[in-house]
């Protein structure tokens, strides 16, 4: 996202008005045209303003003679990510995004910003961070720094450039420095609000308090998860696959230290030496219809596995995202270590 008011103009302003503020934009040289309600009528590149010089018009008409009348646009609450990825890829490289009543909200630029996707999410983070004492003592583990950054925050800042703006974090053990330091949000049109665990309620029972989601996808993350999660493609999976909930699941290799037999009916048919066997675990993010966390009780201790098992109870559609790229899960003060190494030549 990038400032908003640098990308307006009013429709009552002049061709030379607007030559001033595409001039200042460089590069970024896009300018969407609103009324007095902030509703939009137009874009104008610098490309408008040649053709509209050379039909003859002069710098001091209106804008209105020179402008696109009808400019691409996101509706919000109803994003097409299908049609978003179609513009990105014509190379389309600034959108307005627009509320039910047309008014411009915001500005997305693709140069900085992957995608817009039309998901709310959960970051859990009300544990007390035991395995990580004495670091964890006074402070909770998501404000524990990765570089010069809290892991939480690497986490808002990711999701946040795949254009998502309404989170929800869950919070508990010295919830109120989470709360001071992430505030109601750092960016522009970011949402940041709080779920209160008055008593632990499992890895996923605090999303039963929250009501007012604005999308129809939720997404749950941990938040002691450093990840190079491609989220886009998370939510085009689970879309494609018509999925009820999916589970990003990552690799995790056993090597047995001795020869395994390959029986049948107690006759050995073979034997493999010290094999390494591949399972899949729960990387501790999930996405999920909004409708079905109303299998999550109220104000109980319910975990992820339990919701997993639920939705598989009444014949839901339960299915696993496998992941093969970075994923840490800070738990522990090797795993914290590690992630101070790792930051210096991951891209997150």
């Amino acid at each position: 996202m990038i400032n908003l008011e640098n990308h307006v103009i009013s429709d009552n302003s002049s061709i030379n008005d607007a030559l001033l503020k595409l001039d200042y934009l460089g590069s970024n040289a896009v300018l969407f045209a609103v009324d007095s309600q902030y509703k939009l009528i137009g874009a104008l590149t610098d490309g408008d303003v040649r053709r509209g010089l050379l039909k003859g018009f002069d710098i001091n008409n209106n804008i209105i003679d020179i402008i696109q009348k009808q400019p691409k646009f996101i509706k919000e609450h109803s994003i097409d990510i299908y049609k978003i990825i179609e513009w990105r890829n014509a190379k389309i490289k600034i959108l307005p995004v627009l509320d039910i009543n047309n008014k411009l909200i915001r500005v997305i630029n693709f140069n900085n910003t992957n995608s817009c996707i039309p998901i709310d999410v959960v970051i859990m983070a009300g544990g007390k961070g035991t395995r990580l004492h004495p670091l964890t003592l006074n402070t909770p583990k998501p404000l524990l720094k990765v570089g010069d950054k809290a892991i939480i925050e690497h986490n808002i800042e990711r999701l946040y450039k795949y254009g998502i703006t309404n989170f929800w974090v869950s919070v508990r053990y010295l919830g109120d420095q989470i709360k001071n330091k992430l505030g109601n949000g750092n960016n522009e049109n970011q949402s940041i609000q709080y779920v209160w665990e008055d008593t632990p309620k499992g890895t996923i029972g605090a999303v039963s308090k929250i009501t007012n989601f604005i999308n129809n996808h939720v997404l749950i993350t941990n938040s002691d998860i450093l990840t190079n999660l491609n989220y886009e493609s998370f939510y085009l999976d689970f879309l494609e696959k018509d999925a009820d909930l999916s589970i990003v699941s990552i690799p995790y290799k056993v090597t047995i230290p001795y020869a395994v037999l390959e029986t049948k009916d107690n006759y050995v048919k073979g034997f493999k030496e010290k094999p390494t066997y591949t399972y899949f675990s729960n990387a501790g993010i999930y996405l999920i219809k909004r409708e079905l966390l109303d299998y999550i009780p109220k104000d109980s201790h319910f975990d992820a596995t339990d919701l997993v098992e639920v939705l598989i109870k009444n014949d839901k559609k339960v299915i696993s995202y496998e992941f093969f790229d970075y994923w840490l899960d800070v738990g522990k003060t090797d795993d914290f270590e590690k992630a101070q190494k790792d930051i210096k030549n991951i891209q997150f």
